[in-house]
């Protein structure tokens, strides 16, 4: 089966390269770094490093305590940061700048992995939530490295696209050390998908243990003193093609009501930045944007959120908090960013992604389900119109949030016990 798998990946290849090649038309950095997917680039000279594998922002986000904890108990360690995405690069180097060394993580080949792990020469590796890769994790193996999933998760839509490979994937997860899930619904999907029980634990999700910028209610209040301290405000966050219209149809519901409302709209990727500005101003409202104005005034309708990384004190400026992903199927986004600032939190039914957070959320009272675009606007004017109601979610929010902290902590004793063994 692994043979199959190699061999299919070998024969993909062609389509690998048309596929960097034209992306790189589209982004100039993501051109001159393609030759990192086939593990071909310059490293300082590094041994004994460890090595952090996220796949895109979400991820990185979720790592980012795990990485200054890394980087506060082992300083004198080499720090390596593999993501897949350019945006998820973004954010590293956001993040951490040159206190990290970056690379793309190369495709499963292996030749690429080979040569990857020859220049790393990692003496601990941690995936993040999930990335199977058969011939990566039988070369950790094979060279006596310390594998391990922090923060693990599995929704049960990616188990029913794993079905057809999971005896191969059965033999990748015997070549992990720990598993740390993210919740006990985690852990059983990985051991029904082949994992050793043993190796299995849950420490919760990383993602509780995020920092909370001390700047983020300070930024906010200033900017709501700009755009107007009493002015309803909610915003649309991490969204994707087709809630932006929803969010949009949902607003001129609000304003017919409360004609002073602001919307903040927050596109999830950067490329569809400038297409969904020109959407909002098509449609005849008046906009914003984060990288032209700034901050919005008492003038704008509309603030598109053009930036990444940035979202924290739009949330602590904000009355109301919908999540993107969750009215088209794509799963769902973090909740946790508007729960940590007591900001109350509407979603679609779509969160396989984040469903253990979002269910435990919406039990305890500080988030809400939108079940169709239909419904967004009535939900969104009616938090606006009832001040106590979001003040009693908002608290609820930040009571989930600040109770489910702590899982960096207990992944750290698991990363010690593995780098004494």
């Amino acid at each position: 089966m692994r043979f199959l798998y190699t061999l299919a990946m070998f024969l993909a290849t062609p389509l690998l390269v048309l596929r960097l090649l034209a992306r790189g038309l589209r982004s100039r950095p993501y051109h001159w770094r393609w030759p990192e997917r086939f593990g071909f680039f310059k490293a300082p000279d590094i041994r004994g490093s460890l090595w952090v594998h996220a796949v895109s922002v979400g991820e990185v986000n979720a790592a980012e305590p795990l990485i200054k904890a890394l980087q506060h108990d082992y300083p004198e360690a080499p720090l390596v940061i593999t993501t897949v995405t350019p945006t998820g690069t973004a954010r590293v180097q956001q993040l951490f700048g040159d206190s990290v060394f970056h690379v793309y993580l190369p495709y499963d080949l292996p030749f690429a992995v080979r040569r990857f792990m020859n220049r790393i020469r990692p003496r601990l590796a941690l995936i993040v939530e999930t990335e199977i890769w058969p011939n990566l994790y039988f070369a950790c193996r094979r060279r006596g490295i310390p594998l391990m999933i922090v923060n693990a998760r599995l929704s049960e839509r990616s188990m029913r696209g794993y079905k057809p490979l999971r005896s191969l994937l059965r033999s990748a997860l015997r070549c992990v050390d720990r598993i740390a899930a993210q919740s006990r619904t985690d852990a059983a999907r990985y051991r029904l998908l082949g994992a050793d029980p043993k190796k299995i634990l849950v420490s919760g999700n990383m993602k509780f243990d995020m920092p909370i910028p001390e700047a983020a209610r300070a930024d906010g209040a200033a900017m709501r003193a700009r755009w107007g301290e009493r002015r309803p405000v909610w915003m649309a966050a991490s969204t994707h093609e087709g809630e932006e219209l929803a969010a949009l149809e949902a607003h001129l519901q609000v304003l017919r009501r409360l004609p002073d409302a602001l919307l903040l709209l927050a596109p999830r990727h950067p490329e569809r930045f400038r297409m969904v500005e020109h959407a909002v101003r098509g449609l005849g409202f008046r906009v914003a944007t984060r990288s032209v104005d700034g901050v919005p005034t008492a003038a704008h309708q509309v603030c598109v959120i053009d930036a990444m990384g940035q979202l924290m004190p739009f949330f602590a400026g904000s009355d109301v908090a919908f999540v993107g992903g969750s009215l088209v199927p794509i799963g769902g986004h973090n909740v946790l960013e508007p729960a940590a600032l007591s900001v109350p939190v509407l979603v679609g039914p779509h969160t396989f992604n984040f469903e253990e957070i979002t269910r435990s959320l919406i039990e305890q009272g500080g988030a809400e389900v939108v079940p169709d675009a239909a419904h967004l606007g009535p939900d969104v004017l009616r938090l606006l119109l009832d001040g106590a109601r979001r003040e009693q979610m908002g608290e609820a929010a930040q009571r989930v949030f600040e109770r489910e902290r702590g899982a960096v902590q207990r992944v750290m004793q698991l990363i010690d016990a593995l780098l004494q063994e």
